[in-house]
């Protein structure tokens, strides 16, 4: 494989003259936040904006491609076979992002945290597959898998049969996961294990939680991300399905328990920020959410 495909302009789609993105994409920005030198917004969608230029770039466009939900991803001549699957991808020596995003989850991240005893656990689920679950568990035995809400509870029961895990849920969000094994009540913090707590985070919907682990990792769910638009801390008000109002509460009675340097959401970026940075921008969105108003439901209105 060449490592300089040249500087050419993406082509359209169906020409075979290179990477580009078909018409299934529904603008979700999980290739532009794994491919973000070569993949774009554009018209509401994603983009592929010039073709790689080096073997990072070819590697960014492998990873959009494995993890995009509709396999929008393509390439005429590069057929996605098991050896260039980077996923599950180490984001540090602690957390590893699934990739492998489903269409039953509205192509939400899920991730793999490793725990000191050599388990792991799963947050929130990838699309489903034996071959998958072998490539996640080879990371170590997973013990539980810890759904953060009802939008991304597709495939939990499965993942958790086959790993022999227990699966995790807040009683709000019961519904879309009613043969879980561990149901979390109320609005009080609960341990899972070891160095990691739930925090129901009612809101984006009645059951959302947050979990946090070693005091460094918030897997925030859709509760609030990064968004590279405002390089801040962000919620997403326009795609909140039971109350704005709500997680604004549920914000001012949990943000000053949490300390972590990452955020880890299901939909929107990923960043790291020391600590006190993180404390000071969540503090900040906490009281941004006080002033918002319930609003449509609007996809496009996400600032990505």
């Amino acid at each position: 494989m060449s490592n300089d495909m040249g500087p050419a302009a993406a082509p359209e789609e169906g020409t075979g003259e290179g990477w580009y993105v078909d018409a299934r994409c529904t603008n979700c920005d999980v290739a532009r936040q794994l491919a973000p030198d070569v993949i774009r917004e554009q018209d509401g969608r994603a983009e592929v904006i010039r073709q790689p230029r080096n073997e990072a770039e070819q590697q960014q466009l492998y990873a959009a491609a494995f993890a995009c939900h509709t396999r929008s991803i393509r390439h005429p001549a590069h057929r996605l076979t098991p050896d260039l699957d980077p996923f599950p991808l180490a984001l540090d020596d602690t957390v590893h992002l699934c990739g492998h995003n489903s269409p039953h989850t509205a192509g939400a991240n899920a991730y793999l945290l490793c725990r000191p005893d050599g388990s792991t656990m799963m947050i929130d689920t990838p699309r489903w597959s034996a071959e998958l679950a072998a490539r996640y568990e080879a990371l170590g035995p997973v013990t539980d898998v810890l759904l953060t809400h009802r939008d991304h509870a597709a495939h939990g029961r499965r993942y958790a049969d086959r790993f022999g895990a227990r699966l995790w849920i807040h009683e709000g969000d019961l519904d879309a996961a009613p043969d879980a094994d561990h149901v979390i009540g109320g609005t009080d913090p609960v341990e899972i294990g070891a160095g990691v707590t739930a925090y129901p985070l009612s809101g984006h919907t009645r059951g959302s939680v947050l979990y946090l682990a070693d005091g460094r990792y918030c897997f925030s769910g859709d509760s609030f991300y990064w968004s590279r638009t405002t390089s801040d801390l962000e919620v997403a008000a326009s795609v909140t399905w039971y109350s704005i109002t709500e997680l604004a509460a549920s914000l001012a009675r949990t943000a000053p328990r949490l300390r972590f340097e990452w955020v880890l959401p299901g939909h929107g970026d990923r960043k790291r920020l020391p600590t006190e940075e993180m404390t000071r921008r969540l503090e900040q969105l906490t009281a941004r959410t006080r002033t918002l108003q319930p609003q449509p439901i609007d996809f496009t209105a996400v600032r990505w």
